[in-house]
């Protein structure tokens, strides 16, 4: 079968063992793990027994090593990593899992990944074996000269005739070299077949409009709707896509959490039901779960019913997993 390309940065997340990262006066442990939305897409496809293959660019040097190691123990083909360049990316995690505090700092200048040229990359030995391609938009998010390369990129897998599908991560923090997501990722949507994220990403990315008047207590219902006229407008903007997909996350202490997820093509719209925990682990990654099971779920010809419901419990599932990478 031909494998699912996943292409992006592969990161190392450091996290608080305790309440806060560095405490006055006491001895601070901090927690290491692999991550990347783009990785974590890989990890839970292999789990959902959909052949997987990740690109990314690493350092030559241990670190790298034994985080790729822990892509190859889960089925992930590695054979496709570039080995170059002198750093990983990393991103800091300021308490434990993110329950309490969810602060974020990238350090991911001048990494390996960040650092990629397309002249770095054998477009052939690329796509060799594969059949869809999946990215997200954190990539074009680092640097102009990263959304110049994604959408050479897209436009490689396009001729190829892959299936393409993207995830709208919108991270604030991100986005930080003089460039509106709208000026960037109406262009590269035009190549995907598949359009994940939520309403709110949409209108940042996409430009379609968003009710101000939105928040947890609206109804299911009346999101639903608003999913759905918000998949309808991209639809028409961009032709190429036929599956729309959004989560909807709210959490209104550390560990409660609602979930659902609603999944759109032109002949319908679809909802899951509703998923309620007071136990949530770790909230990071599930947004890469809900769109792991909805690649998983459309590569294998799933009903559309089946689709979002498939999507939904992969994400809700990985709430209650430690680390980025699903189980």
């Amino acid at each position: 079968m031909n494998k699912v390309l996943t292409f992006g940065e592969l990161l190392l997340r450091l996290q608080a063992a305790s309440p806060a990262l560095i405490q006055k006066g006491q001895e601070s442990v901090v927690e290491v793990f692999a991550g990347g939305s783009e990785a974590n897409v890989a990890v839970c496809l292999s789990k959902l027994n959909v052949p997987v293959t990740y690109f990314t660019a690493v350092p030559d040097n241990p670190v790298a090593k034994s985080v790729t190691d822990v892509l190859a123990s889960n089925n992930i083909d590695i054979s496709k990593i570039l080995w170059q360049g002198s750093r990983m990316g990393i991103y800091y995690l300021l308490s434990a899992n993110g329950l309490t505090n969810g602060d974020v700092v990238y350090d991911r200048a001048f990494s390996s990944f960040s650092q990629l040229k397309p002249a770095d990359i054998n477009w052939d030995t690329l796509f060799k074996g594969c059949s869809w391609l999946h990215w997200t938009a954190l990539t074009p998010a680092l640097s102009a000269d990263m959304a110049v390369l994604m959408e050479i990129v897209l436009k490689e897998a396009a001729a190829r005739n892959m299936i393409i599908s993207v995830d709208l991560n919108y991270r604030t923090k991100l986005w930080q070299y003089g460039t509106d997501p709208l000026e960037i990722m109406p262009n590269l949507a035009r190549y995907c077949n598949v359009i994940m994220g939520n309403i709110w990403a949409a209108g940042k990315m996409l430009g379609t409009p968003v009710s101000n008047n939105l928040n947890r207590y609206t109804a299911k219902e009346v999101y639903f709707d608003h999913a759905s006229a918000t998949a309808s407008k991209i639809f028409s903007a961009f032709p190429k896509c036929s599956h729309v997909a959004n989560t909807f996350r709210f959490m209104d202490n550390p560990r409660h959490n609602l979930f659902y997820g609603t999944y759109h093509i032109p002949e319908g719209n679809y909802i899951s039901a509703t998923l309620e925990t007071n136990e949530v682990i770790d909230r990071i990654g599930s947004g890469d779960a809900f769109m792991g099971g909805l690649i998983c779920g459309i590569y294998n010809n799933y009903e559309p019913q089946h689709i979002v419901d498939t999507a939904t419990f992969s994400g809700f599932k990985k709430l209650f997993i430690k680390g980025d990478f699903t189980d």
